[in-house]
């Protein structure tokens, strides 16, 4: 079944080129139609391997797909997110001080959340909601969408470069870098925290 998906990914983005890739990722990044991101640059990735694309191109597609979908779902959360959850927030157990500690947390950490969250499957399509939400400053959104972003682009295209169509070693390689990527998400993640915990104790000592 996974080979007949890949088979007919490649021949989409072999058709399309450069637009199918950006169309197909901005459709992955946003919630439209939630699909992992490695059944589009994957494939993207072994067409480079037979000569038919340029990695730089793939990268380059991949990432502004990408952006443009979060930049939809960002937008998306500031128009609609915040009405929608006040009023049918009850329904799925979010009040309105959920809400508003989840808009705290990102006006002071969402750069972080967001980078980290663009490199972990499932989560990087939703991360933008949340970032809207608070209203993060576009700028940062952004830089550190696309920071995310391109590193993952460039993980699944080159997996795609060196393993081609071989489904289980991309299995194995793909399992094997998000477990690595969610280890390195956690400690950077205690070095954040005591990096921002020091500088609070340190502000409250300077009042």
């Amino acid at each position: 079944m996974l080979s007949e998906i890949i088979n007919f990914i490649v021949q989409t983005v072999g058709d399309l080129g450069y637009i199918g890739i950006f169309i197909m990722m901005f459709i992955e990044s946003s919630f439209i139609i939630p699909f992992p991101s490695e059944v589009v640059m994957i494939p993207a990735g072994y067409l480079v391997y037979k000569g038919e694309m340029s990695m730089l191109l793939v990268v380059i597609s991949g990432i502004l797909g990408s952006l443009a979908g979060a930049l939809f779902n960002y937008y998306l959360a500031i128009k609609l997110g915040r009405k929608l959850l006040i009023k049918y927030g009850n329904y799925i157990f979010i009040k309105e001080e959920t809400l508003e500690k989840i808009e705290k947390f990102f006006k002071e950490h969402g750069h972080i959340s967001t980078f980290f969250g663009r490199l972990v499957p499932v989560i990087r399509q939703y991360i933008s909601l949340p970032a809207g939400l608070a209203r993060m400053n576009l700028a940062k959104f952004i830089l550190y969408t696309t920071l995310g972003s391109g590193i993952w682009m460039i993980v699944l295209a080159y997996l795609g470069y060196f393993l081609g169509n071989n489904e289980e070693l991309l299995k194995d390689y793909l399992h094997q870098i998000i477990i690595a990527i969610l280890v390195a998400i956690v400690i950077f993640s205690y070095i954040y925290y005591k990096i921002y915990k020091n500088k609070r104790r340190d502000a409250k000592k300077n009042i």
